[in-house]
C-alpha cells in the first residue's frame, strides 16, 4: 500500500530579531522538528524520518513558506533513502518540495543525501519562488546506489523563479530508462555521486556577476556556474558521498565567505 503525506511549516519574523514557526505539522514519514541553530536570528527545522519512505508507489512532498523577514535553515537528520516495492498504480514514488521566500527572508536549504537504491523509481522535484531580496543557498546530493549496489531509476527536477522570473530549470535522469549516455564520460564519467549547490543573494547585483564570479573549475570535478538573476550555481560529481559533500562544502566556505549578508551571521 502506497503512502500519501505532505508536511508544512511556516517561518516568520518574531518581532525581537529571531524567527518563529506557527505552522509546523507533521505527516506519515515526514517529522518536522525544531532543533537549535548555529546561526544567529535563524530558526532551525530538521526533517527526521519516522519510517522507510519513499518506496515506489508513495507520495511525499513539503511544502514550506518562509514569510518576509524571516531566516530559516531546514536540514534532515539522515539521508533519505528511495527503496524498491510493490506499485499501486505502475507508477513511480514521488518527493515534491515547494520552498517560498519572501521580501528579505533567509533560507538555507540543506538537507542530506538521496540514495537511490537498486531496484527503486523516483521522481523528485523542487520548486522554489523567490521574491527579489530573498537570500537562498540550496544543497542537493543524489548517490547513485547504495554500496556494492547498481543505482535505481532516478529523475530530477529543479526550478527557481525569482521576482516571476525563472533562474533555473534543470532535469537530470540516472539510471534505468534513463537517456543513453547518462553514466557515460560526458556526464558521470564513472561516478556515483552528484550534486548542486545554488547559491541566490542580491547582494551579487553589487558588481557584475560574471566579473564577480568568472565560471570556472573546481577541481576536475566541479564547476561553477554564475547565473543571471544573481545567482551562482555549483555542480560537482565524485565517487562517493564523502567526497562530494567535501567538494560542496568547499564551494559553500568560498561563497559565503565572500558576502556581507545575513546567510552568515552567527
Amino acid at each position: 500500500m502506497s503512502v500519501r503525506a505532505t508536511a508544512r511549516l511556516r517561518a516568520e519574523p518574531d518581532g525581537r530579531d529571531g524567527t518563529a514557526l506557527p505552522v509546523l505539522e507533521s505527516d506519515g514519514p515526514l517529522a518536522l522538528r525544531r532543533t537549535r541553530s548555529p546561526l544567529a536570528a535563524h530558526a532551525r527545522v530538521t526533517v527526521v524520518g519516522a519510517m522507510s519512505a519513499p518506496l515506489n508507489g508513495d507520495r511525499l512532498a513539503i511544502e514550506a513558506d518562509i514569510a518576509d523577514g524571516a531566516r530559516l535553515t531546514v536540514d534532515s537528520a539522515a539521508a533519505t533513502v528511495a527503496l524498491p516495492g510493490a506499485r499501486a498504480d505502475g507508477e513511480p514514488s514521488t518527493y515534491t518540495v515547494d520552498l517560498g521566500v519572501g521580501e528579505g527572508a533567509v533560507l538555507h536549504w540543506l538537507p542530506e543525501q538521496l540514495v537511490s537504491a537498486h531496484g527503486s523509481d523516483l521522481h523528485q522535484t523542487t520548486r522554489v519562488q523567490l521574491a527579489a531580496t530573498a537570500r537562498l543557498l540550496l544543497r542537493e546530493e543524489q548517490i547513485l546506489g547504495r554500496h556494492g549496489e547498481p543505482t535505481g531509476a532516478l529523475t530530477t527536477r529543479l526550478t527557481v523563479h525569482r521576482a516571476g522570473r525563472p533562474l533555473l530549470d534543470q532535469q537530470l535522469a540516472y539510471g534505468p530508462g534513463a537517456p543513453g549516455g547518462w553514466d557515460g564520460p560526458a556526464v558521470l564519467g564513472g561516478h556515483r555521486a552528484v550534486g548542486q549547490l545554488l547559491l541566490a543573494d542580491p547582494a551579487f547585483e553589487d558588481a557584475p556577476l560574471p566579473a564577480r564570479l568568472p565560471a570556472r573549475l573546481l577541481g576536475p570535478t566541479a564547476a561553477l556556474t554564475p547565473l543571471a538573476g544573481p545567482a551562482v550555481l555549483v555542480t560537482a560529481v565524485a565517487a562517493d558521498a564523502r567526497l562530494l559533500r567535501g567538494i560542496l562544502d568547499d564551494a559553500m566556505r568560498e561563497l559565503l565567505g565572500g558576502l556581507k549578508t545575513d546567510h552568515d551571521t552567527g
